[in-house]
């Protein structure tokens, strides 16, 4: 006869059970599959989540011989094992639902012995894992796929702290840079970076902390052979658990050639503006040079020392304004490392003001700022936009041939940022026209070769700037350029 259990529940209340009862309870809760098969390999009992595993119901099932079922021939020696006492945990299969699904199942096989200890039947556990390798199986597809293309891409990618310690480097920086990624793994990131373009760098990488958007920058990066390449990278956060960032990818291309094609389209247009420019730098170096030589006669025919003093002070500031004329001019003239640095905007556009000046009064053009802002500093290359803006002062001056003004303002807006702007009072531009400006080698000027906005575009471009063109025919024309102050 067998012995009732009492269970007590939550409030004191008992309930009593007998083995038999507990037998099912226990079956019908567990949320694994059960069966129990005899020595003469039929189905004697199964639990609820066996029928909801496999799809079959009792009827299907009881009375039946496993060998019925679709099974792998391995089960039946599997079951020859356990009738003489082996047992079997965790064996990973598949097997297939009624309705013909193939399923993942990690199940174990026991002897069911009676209270002797004799084997009387087989039970087997089964558990449904069809999920937890499908998920498994994505994953290492997914992790397959970019190993592949990390391995047999041309970009250089990286994975970096923000110590900025180099946890991952693609293969690809062999063919590179020279470096094989195993060189590069623990390496600091500044390691290969040009010593000059580091502050940029840094700059660059503040950004995206403080605004969590990628950043697209220009850098120059060191050969294993301590050669320089240019490199186009963009770099993006990776946020850890806590949704703060934790490291950052960098991926990188070599644009080195291209460099080296944009740095010729620029000298290109920046030869055209020394030429266009030249007849103005004469003539107003003519102007001081006809005054040197009249003074250069009274101070020769005079002994008077307080007249001679006079005719010296008048020389020596015509000298000075000749310098400043010439110095500005070789300025935009020679050659400049494309470098990133601290400059005054007021300063550059100043500069470029002194350089069109002649032009400007060969026009009859007055150039009118309309800024009183104090300092404002930006990291840029100070030579490449005063290049821009001698691109911009040029064509408002050539676009007003009886005279005029071109108006400089220059504004703070959000976000750190700065708006440039240049207004002129000329003929305008045609609205059907104003879809080809920045076109390579498009002009509308005689004496054009029309690379002036498209290099000014690029270099603006460079310095994570944007540039609008507004114009109105017979009104004139508004160049608007938007800036990073620091």
């Amino acid at each position: 006869m067998s012995k009732s259990f009492q269970i007590f529940g939550e409030a004191n209340e008992s309930v009593i059970y007998n083995p038999d009862e507990l037998i099912d309870l226990f079956l019908d809760c567990t949320v694994d599959g059960i069966c129990l098969v005899d020595m003469d390999n039929r189905f004697i009992r199964i639990n609820r989540m066996y029928t909801k595993i496999f799809g079959y119901t009792e009827e299907d099932i009881i009375g039946k011989r496993f060998t019925e079922f679709p099974n792998p021939e391995i089960v039946i020696e599997i079951i020859e094992a356990v009738k003489r006492g082996k047992a079997f945990h965790d064996i990973v299969t598949q097997r297939f639902h009624k309705d013909g699904t193939v399923l993942d199942i990690a199940v174990s096989y026991s002897p069911f012995r009676n209270s002797n200890g004799d084997i009387i039947a087989i039970m087997a556990i089964y558990r449904d894992i069809t999920g937890h390798l499908n998920t498994e199986r994505e994953l290492k597809r997914t992790r397959e796929l970019y190993e592949l293309i990390t391995e047999n891409t041309s970009d250089m990618i990286k994975v970096y702290t923000k110590d900025k310690k180099i946890l991952y480097a693609s293969p690809s920086h062999e063919k590179g840079i020279g470096y094989t990624p195993e060189q590069l793994v623990g390496k600091n990131v500044y390691d290969i970076i040009f010593p000059e373009d580091k502050e940029y760098f840094d700059t660059v990488v503040q950004n995206l902390i403080d605004t969590g958007e990628p950043q697209l920058f220009q850098i120059r990066i060191k050969t294993v052979d301590n050669d320089v390449i240019y490199s186009e990278t963009n770099i993006s956060p990776i946020y850890n658990e806590q949704k703060e960032i934790d490291s950052f990818v960098a991926v990188g291309r070599n644009i080195t050639d291209r460099v080296k094609n944009d740095d010729a389209l620029r000298n290109l247009d920046r030869l055209s503006i020394i030429g266009q420019l030249a007849a103005g730098v004469a003539h107003e170096i003519r102007n001081p040079l006809t005054s040197l030589k009249g003074f250069s006669k009274l101070l020769k025919s005079t002994s008077e020392k307080g007249k001679q003093d006079n005719y010296l002070s008048i020389i020596m500031n015509e000298l000075d304004r000749i310098d400043m004329i010439v110095n500005e001019f070789m300025s935009l003239a020679k050659p400049q490392a494309i470098q990133f640095e601290k400059e005054n905007l007021i300063g550059i556009l100043d500069s470029t003001i002194n350089v069109l000046h002649p032009q400007a009064l060969l026009h009859n053009v007055q150039i009118k700022r309309a800024y009183l802002l104090g300092d404002i500093e930006l990291l840029c290359s100070p030579h490449q936009l005063k290049q821009v803006f001698v691109n911009f002062l040029k064509n408002a001056i050539e676009s007003m041939p009886n005279g005029g003004n071109v108006h400089i303002n220059i504004q703070k807006i959000e976000n750190k940022r700065v708006l440039v702007s240049f207004r002129d009072e000329g003929i305008g531009i045609d609205t059907e026209l104003m879809g080809f400006l920045g076109t390579p080698f498009y002009t509308t000027k005689d004496k054009g070769i029309g690379l002036g906005l498209t290099v000014s575009n690029k270099i603006i471009q460079e310095h994570n700037g944007i540039m609008k063109i507004e114009s109105q025919p017979g009104v004139g024309t508004i160049v608007k350029v938007e800036l990073e102050c620091i």
